[in-house]
């Protein structure tokens, strides 16, 4: 039933474990696929994103540096490939026109063509600097991606065109006394029908910058909390962002004027994963305290779903379509009584055989036995 029912699921996510969970959120259900064997930490999800052809096959990325491609269609793992190269865990996945594209932490980014069984030499590869956190692909330029990380300010990068990236983001100048400000970048977006782009760091800043603008420093800066922001999604409508931190804190910023829009509650640990509905309000949240949950970003504000997967969850997608409540109903099964209802029958009906062999006789004793009622005798009366 797991393997039929996959496509109706709402929201994937990546675990601690090597586990990729299906959330059907109209049931409060979850289904584990595993590619083969039991699940272990050394196959930990970093990375998840939508294969070719929409959101019919997902790409996830391990920790074993495999990337194992499942057919939402069919409910399993269609295949794996194994991509080598640098050190670290998969900060980012992409594919772009049937080729597929790698990032890991210590910074080297690599294209794949399309032989997905072997560990072929890349088409291309780039060296986007160490310590990166995050690479992230353009949705609407599908060859463009952006990275950042600790110490490794913001680049974009077009595939198509030359190995130097076609921005480069410069730090902003130094504080009050006269300091370095650090540098670390956790997520980004591309913000829609425009070239901005929007980073989030560990240092609860959320900074917007413009690459068409002739200053490489960021064009609006604002801060949350006390605490490193950990991810970051773009709302529905592209003119704010939310943001998660290391203690499971959630908030909206306003991308125009910078200001703090509201706040969402319920978290208890570290925020990993976050993904707003192209359409609905709705935003998906997982973390380290083995929960997804679904909040409505629009008022009223509030927690709609939450399922306890039981697994620490580390990067989550959620489905872009309308028709969520357009479910089929399951065909009803015949319904099949087990061993402890049959007996229970078989006894109740030979207790009423029973029964019916013993009426006769309490009828026929009933016509010889005297039913008169005795007279109840008062206290202190006396007999005649």
């Amino acid at each position: 039933m797991a393997a039929a029912g996959a496509r109706w699921n709402h929201v994937w996510v990546g675990t601690e474990t090597g586990i990729l969970k299906g959330v059907n959120l109209r049931r409060k259900q979850a289904a584990n696929f595993t590619a083969a064997g039991q699940p272990r930490r050394e196959e930990a999800v970093s990375a998840l994103c939508w294969g070719a052809g929409g959101e019919t096959q997902i790409l996830m990325g391990c920790a074993d540096r495999t990337v194992r491609h499942f057919s939402i269609e069919e409910g399993r793992f269609r295949g794996q490939r194994h991509c080598p190269g640098g050190e670290g865990t998969f900060r980012g996945l992409a594919q772009a026109d049937g080729t597929l594209i790698t990032c890991v932490d210590s910074g080297v980014l690599r294209v794949w063509g399309d032989d997905k069984e072997t560990s072929s030499d890349p088409v291309l590869e780039l060296r986007v600097g160490p310590g990166v956190c995050r690479m992230r692909q353009d949705p609407v330029h599908p060859h463009v991606v952006a990275t950042g990380g600790k110490e490794n300010a913001l680049k974009v990068w077009d595939l198509q065109g030359s190995e130097e990236p076609v921005f480069r983001a410069k730090n902003v100048r130094n504080d009050w006394l006269d300091l370095r400000v650090p540098i670390w970048d956790q997520d980004i977006q591309f913000l829609p029908e425009s070239r901005k782009l929007v980073t989030c760091t560990g240092y609860h800043q959320v900074r917007v910058y413009d690459p068409a603008s002739p200053q490489r420093r960021p064009v609006l800066e604002a801060t949350y909390g006390e605490y490193p922001l950990t991810a970051m999604t773009l709302t529905p409508g592209g003119n704010s962002v939310i943001v998660g931190n290391t203690h499971g804190q959630l908030a909206e910023i306003d991308l125009r004027q910078g200001r703090l829009l509201g706040c969402l509650k319920g978290l208890a640990g570290s925020v990993r994963g976050l993904q707003c509905h192209p359409s609905k309000p709705l935003l998906a949240s997982c973390g380290l305290d083995r929960i997804l949950r679904v909040h409505r970003i629009r008022n009223p504000r509030g927690l709609e779903h939450k399922v306890y997967l039981k697994s620490q969850l580390n990067c989550l997608l959620l489905s872009g379509r309308d028709n969520w409540e357009d479910e089929p109903p399951e065909p009803p099964e015949p319904a099949k009584l087990s061993s402890e209802d049959t007996e229970a029958d078989e006894l109740w009906a030979s207790l009423e055989a029973a029964a019916k062999r013993q009426r006769p006789d309490l009828e026929q004793t009933s016509g010889v036995v005297p039913t008169g009622r005795r007279k109840k005798k008062r206290p202190g009366s006396a007999s005649p």
